[in-house]
């Protein structure tokens, strides 16, 4: 049996129960495709999902121990299944893997190949790795949920955020008139992202600073959605990714309202990658970590202020 380096967690908990360890390498079944790992990121609270622990989105079912975290890898093809014409062995690719299955803090994944798209020509694998979970959100909250269209105006709350730093540049690059809050350390970070206006959250009345919102999105919670409600124009809608939204204050101010949780997307990672290569999105990264220091990563998620992604670098 072939082997690799993984962390992985044999219980459930948090960052103290990750080890780096050998592993099985998994093998490529239908419609898979076996990536060879070149750096892969991670999520905040990923470890306190059910689907990390088990094989069904709810959380029901069996455990699914031991289990591998970071879910956004950029790689390479390594081997592909049966049925599998594209991407071909050898193609750079990048992605988001299903919530339910075994991460990318390994030299090797196997996810359905669906799901994977060509990496951005322009960018290294470290800040390609950066991209699929947050840029994701960040698209199908402008293109599935809001309908955005150009020049409407946009207000991202929590715009320095792991999300909303890309709902940013993305509704800059899609020709919205974009609004943003943030903290006061980032607010000219936030301007450097697209942003024409951007307000610290902690503006008693956002209301005195913002007005005539088309769109809402809420990267950063309840509190910030309260705040929110009176700047949006009626027949708005609030997009919520931090916390679901109050649909009967929606229903008051004559708006609507949708929360998501944030699914694979090829054709999105599609478009993503070319805004990438166009020069109108950037990734943003905390820092780089070795496979090896995983935990350590997962660790500085829990505790302290970051910028961006921190990514695990796997292999040159």
């Amino acid at each position: 049996m072939s082997t690799m380096f993984a962390v992985r967690a044999h219980t459930r908990g948090g960052p103290e129960q990750l080890v780096y360890e050998q592993a099985p390498r998994p093998e490529p079944g239908p419609g898979e495709v076996l990536v060879a790992v070149k750096a892969a990121s991670m999520t905040a609270d990923e470890l306190s999902w059910p689907e990390t622990w088990t094989y069904t989105p709810d959380g029901s079912g069996p455990e699914r121990t031991p289990v591998i975290p970071s879910h956004e890898f950029s790689g390479v093809v390594a081997a592909i299944g049966a049925g599998v014409d594209s991407p071909a062995v050898g193609e750079a690719v990048y992605g988001l893997i299903p919530f339910a299955q075994n991460g990318a803090a390994a030299e090797y994944v196997t996810l359905p190949a669906d799901v994977v798209a060509a990496k951005p020509g322009t960018v290294d694998h470290d800040h390609a790795a950066a991209l699929p979970l947050a840029a994701l959100s960040a698209w199908e909250a402008l293109h599935e949920h809001a309908g955005l269209r150009e020049g409407q105006h946009v207000l991202v709350l929590g715009g320095g955020g792991g999300v909303g730093m890309y709902v940013v540049q993305l509704a800059a690059a899609l020709g919205a008139q974009v609004s943003a809050t943030a903290s006061a350390a980032d607010l000219e970070f936030v301007e450097g992202l697209g942003a024409e206006q951007v307000v610290d959250y902690e503006s008693p009345n956002l209301s005195d600073h913002v007005r005539d919102v088309d769109v809402i999105v809420d990267a950063a919670g309840a509190a910030a959605q309260a705040q929110a409600w009176p700047v949006l124009k009626q027949g708005g809608i609030l997009v919520a990714i931090a916390a679901p939204p109050d649909e009967a204050e929606a229903a008051r101010r004559g708006a609507r309202s949708a929360y998501f949780v944030v699914k694979p997307d090829r054709a999105a990672l599609v478009s993503i990658a070319q805004l990438v290569d166009d020069g109108r999105v950037r990734p943003v990264l905390d820092r780089v970590l070795p496979l090896a220091e995983t935990r350590a990563g997962y660790e500085a998620l829990e505790h302290g202020r970051r910028r961006g992604k921190i990514v695990i670098h796997v292999a040159d």
